[in-house]
């Protein structure tokens, strides 16, 4: 290619793109406003602790409005709960962001090498003093006179940084020079253009392609680090809705035997009083009966209460829309307890949760993340020495054109070639920074190794847990078995008035209890197998489960 056409077309381009940088500069929307009453309205309620108004009851008022509506009943299996709480849960969806976000961040070390575009515009007018000559009769006199000159100065460049650790630059420079004086020069006004291609290299520190890729490897690691976290909080969430979903299993299933308990105490009641009226039995019969009833009243308030706050966690932990925690709908588990008696083997499952805990691996990454900080840190420690090398193309003349052409011909060039070195005396503080990076490693080490001891007690007392609950079913569920003949039994000793209210409430009382605590022995039961999945780094069920970031717009051009 002619190289006059190539230096006619940046001719042309130079000014137009001077003027494209100042009409977009600054050219942007911007993503809020800054609002000084929402400010102060911040700061107040900082500095402000409001009291907490409550008003008093009508003591009239029912706590249920009547001919209310009973609410909607909703069953949910637990495999449902799981598939909705991965859709909806929101800190799954705030875990889900952060891969996203550590992305974006190894992006942007990755385009630590992308080239720029730069641009420079200026304009100068001086006027400076200027001693001279003038003849005053055939004699030269010093006199002062003065320079004024404008200049306007122009250049356009891309700049190439090299994974290495170089730096290229091309650069294309235009200058216009007035004297507004007319003084004794060429031509005036003056142009004078220049290309040149400059390399700059460091030689020891900051050299190669190893250290300056050290932030990109760094940021990758982080980007697993954080997917490990991710995939963690995963876990944790779907280990916790397992939790949440047993115990609202085992506080409805203890509804039910309180209000079975509350109709067996009216039973009681209704017995003593026809026993009273027939005149076997005296008026303090009615009262214990009474007392009976009012007790588990009492327990079937607790009872409801606790329902209704594990069917809360439930739902905000499932987060499914029309089903959020000020909404009525009572939730029914559908799927029941099924107690089977495993064959947990200690060192598979240790071995297991050696291989899968997110946290071993967490810290695995986290130590190779060290070890390229101490390679990183032991570079530093070197001598900063660099090599520059500048060729240069000049042209001048009385227009632009002339001097473009001029610095086609390549007939006015300049090398330059220098080195730079700068040696630290004593170097301590880059030596410090090495031994920091030796020592956090070292502690990293000692860290895993002691996470690793941690997660096998963990694992060895989730199993020992699982074992303890099996137990418990089994002899809670005899304990029922002994309880409900002895409830029984006391009933007939009633009858023939071999015993008191007080004892049928007794036996009915023990009872109740045995039933709840087997009820709660086979929940305990659930949630210790969960305990020992959760251990393992692994969950429960058959299903495997394959996650992916969630990528928000971000509506950058």
């Amino acid at each position: 290619m002619n190289r006059r056409i190539v230096f006619g077309g940046l001719r042309r381009l130079l000014p137009v793109a001077l003027w494209s940088l100042v009409v977009v500069a600054g050219c942007h929307s911007r993503t809020s406003e800054y609002d000084p009453a929402l400010m102060a309205e911040i700061r107040e309620k900082i500095h402000e602790v409001e009291p907490l108004a409550l008003e008093k009851a009508d003591p009239n008022k029912p706590a249920v409005e009547p001919n209310a509506p009973p609410p909607a009943t909703l069953e949910m299996s637990l495999e449902q709960c799981r598939a909705l709480a991965l859709e909806n849960n929101l800190q799954l969806k705030a875990s889900l962001i952060s891969p996203t976000i550590a992305a974006a961040q190894l992006s942007e070390e990755e385009a630590k090498f992308e080239s720029a575009f730069f641009a420079n515009a200026n304009l100068i007018k001086s006027d400076q003093p200027q001693g001279r000559a003038v003849l005053v009769s055939d004699t030269p006199v010093p006199a002062v006179g003065i320079s004024q000159i404008e200049r306007v100065q122009a250049d356009l460049g891309v700049q190439v940084p090299l994974r290495t650790g170089g730096t290229v630059t091309f650069d294309l420079s235009d200058t216009r020079t007035e004297d507004l004086n007319a003084g004794n020069v060429p031509f005036n006004p003056s142009f004078e253009n220049g290309l040149s291609v400059s390399v700059s290299h460091p030689l020891l520190r900051d050299a190669g392609r190893w250290v300056n890729t050290y932030s990109i490897r760094i940021a990758a690691y982080s980007r697993d680090i954080v997917s490990a976290r991710t995939k963690l909080d995963i876990i944790a969430v779907l280990a916790a809705l397992d939790r949440v979903y047993w115990r609202l299993y085992a506080a409805r299933r203890e509804l039910e035997v309180r209000q079975q308990q509350y109709e067996l105490s009216q039973a009681q009641l209704e017995r003593a009083r026809r026993l009273v009226a027939a005149g076997q039995r005296s008026q303090v019969e009615i009262i214990r009966a009474e007392s009976g009833v009012a007790q588990q009243l009492e327990a079937i308030i607790i009872a409801e209460n606790t329902l209704r706050d594990r069917e809360r966690e439930l739902k905000r932990v499932i987060n499914k829309a029309g089903l959020d925690m000020q909404t009525r709908t009572v939730i029914v588990p559908a799927t029941l307890p099924d107690p089977i008696r495993y064959d947990l083997e200690q060192n598979r499952l240790i071995r297991q949760a050696m291989d899968s805990r997110m946290e071993l691996l967490e810290l695995q990454l986290q130590l190779l993340q060290d070890a390229e900080g101490i390679d990183f840190a032991r570079n530093q420690t070197l001598p900063a020495a660099s090599l520059d090398y500048t060729y240069n193309i000049s042209g001048t003349g009385e227009t632009r054109n002339e001097s473009f052409d001029m610095l086609g011909t390549s007939d006015f060039v300049n090398h330059r070639l220098g080195l730079q070195v700068f040696v630290p005396i004593g170097n301590e503080a880059a030596k410090s920074r090495l031994r920091r990076a030796i020592y956090e490693r070292r502690q990293g080490i000692a860290t895993k190794a002691d996470r690793e001891e941690i997660i096998k007690l963990e694992v060895l007392n989730a199993i020992d847990q699982v074992e303890a609950n099996w137990q418990r079913i089994l002899a809670a569920r005899q304990n029922t078995i002994v309880n409900a003949r002895l409830y029984e039994a006391e009933q007939r000793e009633y009858e023939v008035g071999m015993s008191t209210s007080t004892d049928v409430l007794d036996a009915q009382f023990n009872f109740a209890n045995a039933q709840t605590s087997e009820i709660r022995a086979l929940a305990d039961y659930q949630i210790s197998l969960i305990d020992v999945a959760y251990a393992t780094g692994t969950i429960l069920g058959a299903a495997r489960i394959q996650w992916e970031p969630i990528v928000p717009p971000a509506e950058v051009d």
